[in-house]
């Protein structure tokens, strides 16, 4: 099992809070430090602004040594997939090979007329070409030249350089999608994310995957299946109950079906069920990056009770 923190620094983070959140995820023992890509806040005044995903992750690149960097996930509507491509493989050299790339459809409206970045009502076709671009770039070999034509991009006679320190870089895609999503994982993802949903959709949604790959002739147990989990845990109520206010939670919600809630046992529990399902990785969500004690907390106090 791999346990991964995941932070949301549009709701307000410096790069140094980042840093400290990351530094502190390495020492106590996670699997990774992962981030969101988004550009305005989903509440509260966000101060003091967003930050680029993949610069900020190329600063941690430097400054960390173990942990896997990556993100859940960058949207299509964002970077031309040429330039995505050289961006997640210079951060991957930068690090020493620990880059991991989660790329979605993107979803969150405002924040591309907050910036003037085009929001197409279909995306999906975007997605498709993207991971093959993205991919077929890093698997060109050295000297050779990469060529695609599609829909919604040309490339003639890129050089598909640099290259990525990985072999392969874990590619994660996710979503709820009942058809079009469980395909384009199938195809192009080593690792198939889910999240923020109660157990049996989760199931659903793994066992989805499973039976897409086999259509496609993938052996299901090639893909790495993994779920997010908005997080809040204490070792006491009031400690508990403050987390989630921080959030904008109610107490019912902060203990919804979907969250890591409670102490470390209550916490525990629920993670082992979603080992049961079938996850192979857990991404705690965390919507505080400044929140350092929760962090230990999950460390010293949750890991150690972890299969």
């Amino acid at each position: 099992m791999e346990y991964c923190v995941f932070t949301e620094p549009q709701q307000g983070a410096t790069y140094d809070d980042l840093l400290h959140a990351a530094q502190a995820t390495e020492r106590l023992g996670f699997t990774g430090f992962f981030r969101s890509d988004h550009y305005l806040t989903m509440g509260g005044d966000g101060l003091p602004g967003p930050s680029d995903a993949w610069t900020s992750l190329a600063g941690l690149a430097r400054e960390t040594e173990r942990v896997r960097l990556g993100t859940l996930v960058s949207s299509v509507t964002y970077r031309h997939p040429g330039i995505l491509a050289m961006q997640v493989a210079q951060v991957d050299q930068m690090s020493g090979g620990r880059v991991e790339l989660g790329l979605g459809t993107g979803w969150y409206r405002r924040e591309h007329l907050a910036y003037g970045i085009p929001f197409p009502d279909k995306r999906f076709g975007l997605l498709e070409e993207q991971l093959e671009i993205v991919t077929g770039s890093w698997a060109t070999p050295v000297g050779e030249t990469y060529t695609f034509e599609g829909e919604h991009y040309s490339l003639q006679g890129s050089p598909a350089l640099p290259k990525p320190t990985q072999a392969q870089v874990p590619v994660i895609v996710g979503g709820g999608g009942p058809k079009r999503t469980p395909e384009i994982a199938a195809r192009f993802a080593t690792e198939f994310n889910i999240g923020f949903q109660p157990e049996a959709v989760l199931a659903e949604k793994i066992d989805g995957v499973k039976a897409a790959a086999q259509r496609l002739g993938r052996d299901p147990k090639s893909l790495k299946y993994s779920v997010a989990v908005t997080t809040f845990v204490a070792d006491n109520e009031t400690d508990l109950l403050r987390r989630g206010a921080d959030a904008g939670r109610t107490p019912e919600q902060l203990r919804g079906e979907a969250n890591v809630w409670g102490n470390a046992e209550q916490a525990a529990e629920k993670v082992k069920r979603l080992v049961d399902l079938g996850a192979e990785r857990i991404y705690f969500q965390l919507l505080n990056p400044r929140d350092l004690d929760l962090i230990e907390y999950l460390g010293q106090e949750v890991l150690p009770l972890l299969p």
